[in-house]
């Protein structure tokens, strides 16, 4: 059989040249092969017409044939909306669309038969049609049809006649070339012992199922195998690694660690703390190079961990580097490790891209010769003129902000790779973190310091301001300060947000009293920073700000955070945010200000802010409404692979069961050379050559 991945789209019966070129620049759909795993994204079942009297708001996509009696428009500008009353004699339903009247009006005609499909719902007592298909009566053909699938296609394409029913012909006259049976992706007893469909049964049924229940198996197979390969690569990548890297043997707990530990510790080690100390530890002294990920809310004690962990390091003769996103974010971690150290004769020094001269030519000394024990800064860590003597342990903080080619850059910083621990506070769903992290080990501290209260969340909704100023200014007035977080800076016409710039002014107007500062992301770097600076020193009472503040600065004053428009804000960015307060001992709040409009999910989201304060809680629960595609993170992470049809929100069961099936085969098969699954590996290295670059997680 001729090879799909190597014979151009453009040569399919019905593309051409001009018609491959959209698909390459609109799908980057470029072979054969790229248009077989171009998946639908709904189906609908043309087997079967409704009656209107039949339908309510809970059914799924439904299919109607009738004619339009009349059209209606209601509302002004954008609120503006086109009604059509649509009947097949036993009732009517609303047909409503938002965009497109004029085009539309020009379409349809009254009183013609035509068939509409869409997902019906309930409103005011009626029953409505938002954006339906709708289709000229008399080309249907109702048995023959089965289950219509649906494919996504751009604007573009559909002013260059290519919709989804165009895909659909392509995809028919690929089916037509295909004479024989797609070879085997998986290995046979795989296929056997799992009671999976076959591949090429599965691609036949996943474009043009012939029932509901053949769909099913079909996608089964599809997200077994995709998220199947996902956990192999992940899985062997780690063993290589392990094979590979062997670590530094941190076989001591020594004086550093002791002294820290009897004289400076500023309070009782949590339980979580204490476990996640242990884990290290047993990396450390295991031989192999550790990989670990520390996952902790914010104010958590992510940094203490850490810092005990280097001192272990530091007791083995080893030099430690810390990382940080930001210059703000490397000097406050550069002040609490002083801090906490105390009169200990460890020398900690700062590496910012403001260190200049005489005092970097000497940390840089320092360095080179093994005399700083611990270096903390940005990225200014990674330059070729930072040479250490011997790094034993790398600390990255907030993990996300950092790509994956500066955390192999670290790598090469010495001849033997250092320990890594990875510090997190967006908590990350354990299904996504098996896939983003899988080469990582994963620690949690999942509970807070004594003495801290958890944070109050409260919804309000904007009328109610005078109240919302009156509580700020108690606060204030109680010695606290306060955050004002909103979510673009320009206006943007399409959305009537209160700009920030607009926001500022009526702070300043309300609160003549105080100092208010304002940060947001268009400002110089210096300027931002010394904002910030002027906050945390308490010469400001009020910050202004946009997300900027999201990942960083701790000001253990700070007691409220007022998240304006909080309704535009994704869980995870809410819960990012709400972090920044809550440091000290004193109660602290957050206020989530919406309008009255809220959408269902919308609704869900306040809710459970306002309920919860676990942070892990509440990724999951973002996951589920958001789909892992904007979590933070994600893109940066270093995986490139390119999830076609499994969805690591949904698809967490299965995740996990393919992952212990991909460690049998790795355990039973290690050498990589039975010859029943040769299928198998043969099928990795394809992968690795196109979608997936595994070399990149680390």
């Amino acid at each position: 059989m001729f090879d799909l991945t190597s014979r151009d789209i453009m040569y399919l019966p019905g593309v051409g040249p001009q018609r491959a070129a959209v698909l390459n620049k609109e799908l980057s759909l470029h072979s054969l092969h790229d248009l077989l795993y171009y998946f639908p994204y709904k189906y609908v079942d043309r087997s079967r017409l409704y009656y209107i009297h039949e339908i309510d708001g809970n059914m799924p996509y439904i299919q109607l044939k009738g004619e339009i009696l009349s059209f209606e428009t209601f509302g002004e500008g954008r609120q503006r909306r086109l009604v059509a009353h649509f009947s097949d004699g036993t009732g009517v339903v609303d047909l409503v669309w938002f965009q497109g009247i004029k085009y539309l009006l020009g379409r349809y005609k009254v009183h013609t038969e035509y068939i509409v499909f869409g997902k019906p719902t309930v409103f005011n007592g009626r029953i409505n049609v938002a954006h339906p298909d709708i289709n000229p009566a008399e080309g249907l053909v109702l048995s023959n049809m089965g289950m219509q699938p649906y494919y996504n296609t751009t604007e573009r394409m559909k002013r260059g006649g290519l919709n989804s029913h165009a895909l659909e012909k392509l995809t028919t006259n690929l089916f037509a070339l295909l004479k024989e049976p797609l070879p085997e992706t998986l290995p046979a007893w795989m296929v056997e012992k799992h009671h999976l469909m076959s591949l090429d049964e599965s691609l036949r049924n996943i474009h043009f199922p012939r029932t509901p229940e053949l769909l099913r198996r079909a996608q089964y197979r599809l997200k077994f195998e995709e998220l199947f390969y996902v956990q192999l690569g992940i899985l062997r990548y780690a063993k290589d690694r392990i094979q590979k890297y062997h670590g530094f043997v941190f076989s001591r707990v020594g004086e550093a660690f002791n002294t820290f530990y009897s004289r400076h510790l500023p309070f009782e080690l949590t339980g979580a703390q204490k476990r996640v100390i242990k884990e290290i530890r047993r990396d450390m002294g295991s031989g192999r190079q550790m990989n670990r990920l520390l996952q902790g809310d914010v104010g958590s004690g992510k940094t203490l961990v850490a810092l005990m962990s280097m001192l272990i390091a530091l007791d083995n003769g080893y030099q430690t580097c810390l990382m940080a996103p930001t210059e703000i974010l490397a000097t406050q971690h550069c002040e609490t490790i002083r801090q906490f150290l105390g009169d200990m004769p460890i020398r900690v020094e700062l590496l910012t891209g403001s260190v200049k001269g005489k005092k970097r030519e000497a940390i840089l000394k320092g360095v080179t010769l093994g005399e700083v024990h611990i270096l903390i800064g940005t990225h200014a860590v990674l330059e070729d003129t930072v040479n250490f003597a011997s790094l034993g342990m790398v600390v990255i903080d907030e993990q996300h902000r950092f790509g994956v080619a500066q955390r192999a850059k670290l790598w090469g910083k010495n001849t033997r790779p250092p320990h890594v621990l990875v510090m997190t506070a967006t908590p990350i769903p354990r299904t996504l973190a098996m896939t983003l992290y899988g080469d990582l080990d994963v620690s949690v501290i999942d509970e807070l310091p004594p003495g801290r209260k958890p944070i109050r969340t409260i919804h309000q909704f904007d009328n109610r301001r005078a109240s919302l100023y009156a509580s700020i200014r108690s606060q204030i007035e109680d010695g606290r300060q306060v955050y004002i977080v909103y979510p673009l800076i320009q206006e943007s016409e399409k959305m009537d947000i209160k700009n920030l710039e607009e926001g500022y002014e009526h702070i300043c107007a309300e609160f003549p009293e105080y100092k208010v500062s304002k940060v947001h992301g268009k400002m110089k770097p210096a300027d931002k920073d010394a904002e910030m600076q002027r906050f945390v020193t308490g010469e400001t009472q009020i910050m202004v700000a946009t997300t900027v503040i999201e990942v960083g600065v701790n000001v253990p004053n700070a007691s409220v955070m007022v998240i304006e428009n909080a309704e535009r804000f994704g869980l995870s960015q809410l819960h990012q945010l709400r972090g920044r307060v809550g440091r000290g001992a004193d109660q602290s709040y957050c206020i989530l200000v919406t309008g009255y409009k809220l959408t269902e999910e919308t609704r869900k989201r306040i809710e459970i802010m306002v309920n919860s304060n676990d942070g892990f809680e509440i990724a999951e629960a973002d996951l589920k409404l958001r789909g892992p595609g904007d979590l933070e993170g994600t893109q940066q992470s270093g995986i490139a692979f390119d999830l076609k049809i499994a969805d690591i929100a949904r698809d967490g069961q299965l995740l996990q069961f393919v992952r212990e099936i991909a460690q049998g085969v790795i355990d039973a098969d290690p050498a990589e050379n039975r010859p029943e699954n040769a299928v198998l590996w043969s099928q990795l290295r394809a992968l690795r050559k196109t979608n997936v670059n595994w070399a990149a997680i680390s």
